[in-house]
């Protein structure tokens, strides 16, 4: 039977879910990466889809484009984007070991990522060759690579003139959070932080009575967004020391344009961990010395 495609909903979360894993760990084989830790372990997985599965919904719930590829029934591939004022991003592009290279990606990268018009495109890429090849032809330029920072987390705060308190999306603070994201992203994502304060916990830093940042702490922490760079260390300190003796370990998707962050998280001894990904977008835009990626790494 032929390859089929259909789009994808809620429903089928689970499924999807398990192409990305299937997917993932096939790369993490074919490039010497760790993607997982312990993905050989059922039970690891069965957490791992647990911890995930609200964002997987999420992603489906506002999706501009979810496209399933099917043969004989049976779910093989999908790609999933979304848009976010004028910006369209793909979240996700797996096809599972054995039927990639036969046609299907190029037909649901065809299908979830055209380019269209006014909106401008980005991807967080992993370092799959021929993904990588597919979105150098449409136009991607790869800006800088992004690395996920880990440890057991500890209690040690930095002095810092900043107020932190914990985030209620009240219309003072959307206002706000809408303006830090125009200015460092380009565009706003209030259906982003509804999920994502819904998901782990949100803080707003101010000085001086104005939000100057925001920032999510849980099993999966980030976005951080900052107004001034000089007080990353500052925040980073306290979301570490607030995981603390609630999760065994804390830990941020770090733009490696973002010195303060790094230098910040290597002095408290951090390990970098091996897998690597890659952000691209088909024009230069945005300020990420000053910004932390949300975790998992799906989107920005």
């Amino acid at each position: 039977m032929p390859i089929t495609y259909r789009p994808g909903a809620v429903q089928d979360s689970d499924l999807v879910f398990e192409i990305f894993f299937r997917a993932i760990m096939d790369l993490g084989q074919r490039t010497g990466a760790v993607p997982i830790s312990g993905g050989n372990d059922p039970q690891v997985v069965r957490n791992l889809w647990a911890r995930r599965k609200s964002m997987f919904e999420h992603l489906a719930r506002t999706a501009s484009a979810f496209w399933i590829a099917e043969l004989d029934g049976i779910p093989i591939g999908y790609a999933r984007a979304i848009r976010r004022g004028g910006m369209q991003e793909l979240t996700e592009f797996f096809v599972i070991p054995g039927v990639q290279s036969s046609g299907v990606g190029r037909e649901l990268f065809r299908r979830t990522f055209p380019e269209d018009g006014g909106l401008h495109r980005s991807i967080i890429a992993t370092l799959d060759e021929r993904a990588l090849i597919r979105y150098l032809k449409a136009g991607m330029v790869g800006r800088f690579p992004v690395k996920y920072f880990e440890r057991e987390p500890e209690s040690d705060l930095v002095d810092t003139d900043l107020e932190i308190e914990r985030l209620e999306l009240i219309p003072e603070v959307v206002e706000a959070m809408n303006r830090i994201d125009r200015d460092l992203l380009g565009h706003e994502r209030q259906e982003d932080h509804r999920w994502l304060l819904s998901d782990r916990d949100g803080f707003v830093y101010r000085r001086g009575g104005g939000i100057v940042g925001y920032g999510y702490v849980g099993e999966q922490s980030g976005p951080f967004a900052l107004l001034e760079r000089e007080d990353t260390p500052a925040v980073l300190s306290h979301a570490e020391s607030y995981a603390c003796g609630k999760w065994g370990r804390f830990g941020v998707e770090v733009p490696l344009v973002n010195r303060s962050a790094i230098q910040h998280l290597l002095a408290r001894g951090f390990k970098m961990d091996s897998f690597t990904a890659i952000f691209m977008s088909e024009k230069d835009f945005g300020d990420f010395e000053r910004y932390i990626f949300f975790g998992p790494l799906f989107m920005m």
